[in-house]
């Protein structure tokens, strides 16, 4: 263990070093209070083995991959392994083509807990190299060009379309997204993912650079996490802009945590991450630990569920994995019904947006966050895409909603200069 001078000094040397590598992962708690986390952050680089691979076989694939190593990997899963585990598929066009699943094992892991830097994988003298590291302090060159894909008008004939739908009883609730792209965009990812971590620090954020693609993310969601035998959820359903005034912003956080609306949305999505435990559960041990608590964010009040179980032993925790993937927090109820008119009303497909990264340990367990607030850039075709969505149900107002995607995207469109 060592203890390096500068915290947050450290932090942006280690991700600078680990960016000199074609592949690296750094996930960052941003000092927010977590029972779950085992690190403040964690920096994965370099890779000595990696799994690629389509929707097919690939929770397979990833359990044949760990058993050859049990060893830390880093990876991430994306929304379109719906089509593995259900009877799906997804034909809308995609400008970024992550693969559908990617995992590493590092040559270097450094993990950072109560001030002290720990070498998990590799020689204890990347400290030093680290610590030694110089970077550029440089900002973002030009404003990106941000368009959309549906404009506001289209946006709220779809989201009434859906309410038809919730009406006429085939769902309850649909988290409908919708794409903001850039094209020729030029920007520096790292210095890209400082600024998005800087105007909004979430405890899921994280920057994965796999070659020429890069998730830049400033997520506040934990989609699951396993520690000993014990599973847990934290779904958010529930969003309330914050104020700047200390008092108002007060009211708005009671409001939030008592809007009966935020509430039914929240209950369904917690009965689903229920239903999807049960399937990976001992049997009666599935239990919510917390029903709506509210938790603040720098642009947003969020209404977070916390819910848990006992894994039980006969099944294998990739399976627990498999069984409670995509997030119903970013699905809907019932699942793949709203999974079916998600791929009906999204123009776009969602790929890695709305899937996971994060990790494994070589004791099985893992923890991964939900990809929301994020950016996803490839380098190589100078694409950029975020997506923002909320939650429909049939009290939805359509304009309202619109007006909740806009303040969702807003760090983000701050950060790339929209």
């Amino acid at each position: 263990m060592e203890t390096p001078q500068n915290i947050s000094d450290f932090k942006r040397k280690a991700l600078h070093w680990a960016n000199q590598f074609k592949v690296c992962c750094f996930l960052d708690s941003n000092d927010y209070k977590d029972d779950y986390s085992a690190y403040d952050f964690m920096i994965a680089a370099d890779v000595s083995d990696e799994l690629k691979c389509s929707a097919g076989n690939s929770f397979d694939e990833l359990k044949n991959f760990y058993a050859a190593h049990q060893q830390w990997i880093f990876g991430y899963f994306s929304y379109d392994l719906k089509n593995e585990i259900e009877a799906l598929y997804s034909n809308r066009p995609d400008g970024l083509n992550f693969a559908d699943l990617y995992f590493f094992v590092p040559k270097y892991l450094i993990a950072f807990k109560n001030g002290s830097a720990e070498v998990l994988i590799g020689d204890q003298s990347v400290l030093e190299e680290i610590e030694s590291a110089a970077f550029e302090n440089k900002k973002q060159a030009k404003a990106v060009q941000i368009s959309s894909r549906l404009s506001r008008d289209q946006y709220i004939v779809k989201v009434e379309a859906l309410r038809n739908h919730i009406h006429r009883g085939d769902i309850y609730e649909i988290n409908f997204c919708q794409e903001f792209f850039a094209e020729n965009a030029e920007i520096n990812p790292i210095h890209t993912f400082e600024a998005l971590n800087h105007v909004s620090p979430t405890p899921f954020a994280g920057y994965f650079k796999v070659y020429d693609k890069y998730i830049l993310s400033a997520t506040p969601e934990r989609f699951l996490c396993k520690s000993g035998s014990k599973l847990t959820s934290q779904p958010i359903k529930g969003t309330a802009k914050r104020s700047s005034d200390p008092e108002e912003d007060k009211a708005i956080k009671l409001q939030l945590r008592n809007d009966i609306k935020e509430q039914a949305e929240n209950v369904m999505i917690v009965d689903l991450v229920r239903h999807d435990l049960t399937k990976s559960a001992v049997k009666g041990s599935v239990t919510v630990d917390e029903l709506f608590g509210i938790y603040s964010f720098p642009q947003v009040h969020q209404m977070i569920s916390t819910i848990s179980c006992e894994l039980n032993p006969e099944i294998h925790f990739i399976d627990a994995i498999k069984n409670t993937f995509p997030m119903g927090s970013m699905t809907g109820a019932p699942k793949v019904k709203a999974m079916k008119l998600i791929e009906e009303h999204e123009v776009t497909k969602r790929g890695i947006y709305s899937g996971s990264f994060g990790y494994i340990t070589p004791d099985g367990d893992f923890d991964f966050n939900v990809v929301i607030r994020s950016i996803l850039y490839d380098a190589e075709s100078k694409y950029l895409s975020f997506q923002v969505g909320g939650a429909i149900t049939y009290e939805s107002n359509a304009l309202s909603e619109y007006e909740e995607c806009l303040l969702k995207a807003s760090a983000i469109l701050k950060v790339l200069g929209g």
